[in-house]
C-alpha cells in the first residue's frame, strides 16, 4: 500500500482541483518522492493509526499485506515477517530477519518492537533486503518508524478513547519553540489499560490484557544554518497478561477432564490456570543526531543507546489441577538487553551526475538472562535454573550510489561489508540428575563464532514518462551468525549456526495519473535464502519446544500492487493486494527431530498466499463549519500455516475484517468526536495456533469479537 492515506486534499477549498498528498520517505537514507524512489515501500500515516486505535506493530499488519507478526504469551516471542520470511526464536543469540528502525536507530532485538506506538509521523515498509543502508538485521526488509518532529509554532493536544472490554488509552502531547529559531520541542505522554477479553475460569479473573505508561520527547537545536542537533529520549513501561494459549482443541481425553469446566474449541475464550501468566516489561532510549551542512553535501551521525528488561511468569502445564499424569509447569524468566551503537552517514549533494550515500556503523550489545523452571508433581518438586546470555559487536561499512545517466535512465550501484562477532555462556542447574518433563540435567557451555558478510544492491530505473517510473533491482541479503541459547540448551546446540544469505530480484513500477489524483504501484520479486534460520518443532525433556536451526533453502516469490484514488475533493479510496509463495525448496532435517521432516515445498510459517486491504473514506463538510468524517476498511487473507512442519492443526483458514467508523469534527475550533465499530462481521480468528502435547493452543486478538469505542481529541 504505497500511501492508503494519501488521499486527503492538499486544501480544504472545494473549487480546487482535488489531487493526492504528494509523500515523502527516507527509505534511501534520504528524503525522496515516494513515487520516485526505486523500493517497494509501504507508507502509513501514524496520526490515522491512533484515530484507528492500531496502537501496535501487530495490529498494522492488517493495513501492509506483505508484512505478517508472530504473537506470543510475552512481547519476547514475537516476530515480524515480510513476504514470508522472518525469524522465530526466543534465543538472544539470533538476528531478527526483518529489522525495525525508529529515528534512524536499529532494535537489535525482534521483542523490543513490540513497543506502543506513541507520536508517530508514519511508518515506511521497505520490503525485501534492505542490506546495504539499512545493514543489521534487515535481511527479508524494514520497519522504518519515524516519529514527529518538533514544530516552530506551540501546539498541544488531550485526546481520550474508551472501548469495549474496559478499554482506555489517554494522550497527550504539546511543543513549540523553546528559544524561536534555535531551540524547539516536544512530549507526548500516554496512559492505557484495558481488562482483556480471555476469562480464567480457575479463579473469575479476566486476562489478555494491558496496563501501559510512557513519555517521549524531542529537543531539536539550530545554532545555525548549517548544524542541527535532535536529542530523543522515550520511556515506556508495559503489564500484559496475555495467557500462555488458550486450548482449541485436544486430542488427549484425560487433558480435557482436566480442562474443565473450559471446553476447548476453535473460538475458545477461557482458560484454567493456577499460575498467572504475565509479563512486566521496561523499554528506553536515548539518541543524538547531528547533521552538519558542509557546502553541498550533508553528514550524519546518530548515537544511541537502548535498554529493555522484561520479566516473564507463564503457567507452562496450562492448567489448575497438578496431577501424576499432568505435573505442574511454572515459568519466571528475566532479561536484561543493553545496545549502544554508532553510525556516521555522508550523502552528496542532488542532482549531480553522481549521487551517493556512504558510512560506518558499529553496535555492541549485551544480553543477560535467567530462566528458572519449576516442575510440581503430587510427590515432588523439581527445579531447574538456568543463567545465560550473549554478546555481539557488528562493524560495516557502507555505500550506494545513483548514476544519472539521463534525466530518465539511472543506475544505482550499492555495497555493505559486515564483519559479525558473537559469544554465548550457559550454565544450568538441576536438582534432578535425569531428565524429568520439561527440565534437563545439569550442564554449562560457552562459545564464540565471528563472519563477514557482504550485501549489495545494484539495479537500473527509467523514467516512462514524468510521471511513470519503473526499476530492475538485484539484491544480496545477509544476517549474521547465531547461537540457539535457550533454557534447556543441550551439547547439541552448543554449534553456531551459520549466516543466512539471499538473492531477490525485484521489477516495479509507480505511476501517477488523473491529474495527480490516482497513483499505483506494482512489484513483481522473486528471492532465494540459503542456510535459512528457522524454529523447527520437537520434544526436549517430554515437552514440546522449538529448535532453532539452519533449516535449508526457501524461496518466496511473488506480485504486490497498492493504490489510492481521490475520486472527489471529498471521497477517496486506497488499497493493496498481495500473492505470496512462501516455500521451503529443501529443508535439512536436525539429527533426532520428532516432528515430521517432511516439508518440501511446503509454505512457510505465517505466510498466507493471498492477502488484501482496501479503505473508503469520505468527508461531508457542513455549512456550520463542522465536518462529517465516513471511513470503512476490509482486509483478508487466505489460509495460513503457523507450524513449518506443517502440522494440519495449526492452519487458521481464511477470514476476513470490517471496520468502520464515523466523525464529527470541528478543526476551526480544534476538536474531534468519533466513534468506531472493530470486527462489525464478529469473526473470531487465531493470530497464533501451536501444538503442546496432546493439544493445540491459540492466542486471542484484541479483535476476536466485535466491539465499539469512542474516541475525543482536543487541540490547543
Amino acid at each position: 500500500m504505497s500511501d492508503v492515506f494519501a488521499g486527503e486534499a492538499n486544501a480544504s477549498d472545494t473549487a480546487q482541483e482535488p489531487v493526492l498528498k504528494s509523500v515523502t520517505v527516507t527509505a534511501t537514507r534520504r528524503e525522496e518522492s515516494l513515487q520516485k524512489v526505486p523500493v517497494a515501500v509501504s507508507v502509513v500515516d501514524g496520526e490515522q493509526l491512533g484515530r484507528e486505535n492500531r496502537t501496535s506493530i501487530e495490529s498494522i499488519v492488517q493495513q501492509i499485506p506483505t508484512v505478517n507478526f508472530r504473537t506470543g504469551a510475552s512481547n519476547k516471542d514475537t516476530s515480524l515477517f515480510i513476504r514470508g520470511v522472518g525469524t522465530i526464536s526466543t534465543s538472544p543469540g539470533v538476528e531478527p530477519t526483518v529489522a525495525t528502525v525508529v529515528d534512524g536507530v536499529v532494535y537489535g532485538r525482534p521483542g523490543m518492537a513490540t513497543l506502543d506506538l506513541l507520536d508517530l509521523e508514519r511508518i515506511e515498509v521497505l520490503r525485501g533486503p534492505q542490506g546495504t543502508l539499512f545493514g543489521k538485521n534487515a535481511s527479508a526488509g524494514v520497519l522504518n518508524i519515524i516519529t514527529k518532529a518538533p514544530t516552530e509554532e506551540t501546539h498541544g493536544y488531550v485526546e481520550q478513547s474508551y472501548y469495549q472490554g474496559n478499554e482506555s488509552r489517554t494522550r497527550f502531547g504539546i511543543g513549540g519553540a523553546l528559544i524561536p529559531g534555535v531551540l524547539k520541542g516536544n512530549i507526548t505522554t500516554l496512559i492505557g489499560n484495558y481488562d482483556g477479553n480471555v476469562d480464567n475460569k480457575a479463579n473469575g479473573q479476566e486476562v489478555n490484557g494491558y496496563n501501559r505508561k510512557g513519555v517521549r520527547g524531542k529537543l531539536e537545536f539550530t545554532p545555525s544554518e548549517d548544524f542541527k542537533l535532535t536529542l530523543a529520549a522515550d520511556y515506556m513501561q508495559s503489564a500484559s497478561d496475555a495467557p500462555n494459549g488458550v486450548i482449541s482443541s485436544t486430542s488427549s481425553t484425560a487433558f480435557a477432564n482436566a480442562l474443565a469446566p473450559v471446553n476447548a474449541s476453535n473460538h475458545n475464550r477461557n482458560i484454567e490456570s493456577d499460575y498467572r501468566t504475565h509479563v512486566d516489561d521496561t523499554n528506553k532510549g536515548l539518541s543524538a543526531q547531528m547533521d552538519w551542512n558542509l557546502g553541498d553535501y550533508t553528514l550524519t551521525s546518530i548515537t544511541a543507546w537502548r535498554g529493555w528488561d522484561n520479566t516473564q511468569w507463564q503457567d507452562g502445564d496450562r492448567l489448575a489441577t497438578i496431577s501424576t499424569a499432568f505435573p505442574g509447569t511454572q515459568d519466571k524468566g528475566d532479561l536484561s538487553y543493553d545496545q549502544y551503537s554508532q553510525e556516521l552517514r555522508l550523502a552528496s549533494p542532488k542532482g549531480e551526475f553522481l549521487e551517493y550515500v556512504a558510512g560506518l556503523y558499529y553496535m555492541h550489545a549485551k544480553d543477560d538472562e535467567t530462566y528458572q523452571r519449576t516442575l510440581i508433581t503430587p510427590t515432588a518438586t523439581n527445579q531447574g535454573i538456568a543463567n545465560y546470555g550473549t554478546t555481539s559487536n557488528s562493524y560495516s561499512a557502507f555505500g550506494e550510489t545513483t548514476l544519472n545517466f539521463t534525466s530518465r535512465f539511472r543506475g544505482i550501484a550499492g555495497l555493505r561489508y559486515t564483519h559479525d562477532e558473537l559469544e554465548y555462556d550457559h550454565r544450568r542447574v538441576s536438582t534432578s540428575a535425569t531428565t524429568v518433563s520439561g527440565i534437563q540435567p545439569s550442564t554449562s557451555s560457552s562459545g564464540s563464532t565471528d563472519e563477514d558478510g557482504w550485501s549489495g544492491r545494484l539495479g537500473v530505473q527509467y523514467d516512462l514518462t514524468d510521471s511513470v517510473t519503473s526499476y530492475l533491482t538485484y539484491s544480496r541479503g545477509y544476517k549474521g551468525p547465531a547461537y540457539n541459547v535457550f533454557f534447556n540448551m543441550q551439547p547439541r546446540d552448543t554449534d553456531a549456526l551459520k549466516p543466512e544469505t539471499s538473492n531477490t530480484w525485484e521489477l516495479g513500477v509507480k505511476a501517477t495519473s488523473w491529474n495527480n489524483r490516482v497513483t499505483t504501484n506494482v512489484a513483481v520479486f522473486h528471492s532465494d535464502y540459503d542456510n535459512y534460520q528457522a524454529n523447527f518443532y520437537d520434544t526436549v525433556a517430554g515437552q514440546v519446544v522449538t529448535r532453532l536451526i539452519n533449516a535449508g533453502s526457501v524461496s518466496t516469490e511473488g506480485v504486490e500492487a497498492d493504490f489510492a484514488v481521490q475520486a472527489t475533493q471529498n471521497l477517496k479510496f486506497s488499497g493493496a493486494l498481495a500473492y505470496t509463495k512462501a516455500r521451503i525448496d529443501q529443508f535439512s532435517c536436525p539429527a533426532g527431530a520428532a516432528a515430521s521432516c517432511n516439508v518440501n515445498g511446503k509454505t512457510l510459517p505465517f505466510s498466507p498466499d493471498w492477502k488484501t486491504y482496501v479503505r473508503a473514506d469520505y468527508d461531508i463538510p457542513l455549512d456550520n463549519g463542522l465536518d462529517i468524517e465516513l471511513g470503512t476498511d476490509y482486509n483478508w487473507q487466505s489460509e495460513v500455516q503457523y507450524d513449518i512442519s506443517q502440522n494440519p492443526d495449526t492452519k487458521q483458514g481464511a477470514y476476513g475484517i470490517w471496520n468502520a467508523s464515523i466523525a464529527l469534527a470541528d478543526y476551526s475550533n480544534g476538536w474531534r468526536v468519533s466513534l468506531q465499530g472493530k470486527n462489525l462481521l464478529d469473526k473470531s480468528y487465531s493470530p497464533l495456533l501451536a501444538s503442546g502435547t496432546g493439544y493445540i493452543y491459540r492466542a486471542v486478538p484484541r479483535d476476536d469479537e466485535r466491539y465499539f469505542g469512542i474516541q475525543v481529541r482536543k487541540d490547543f
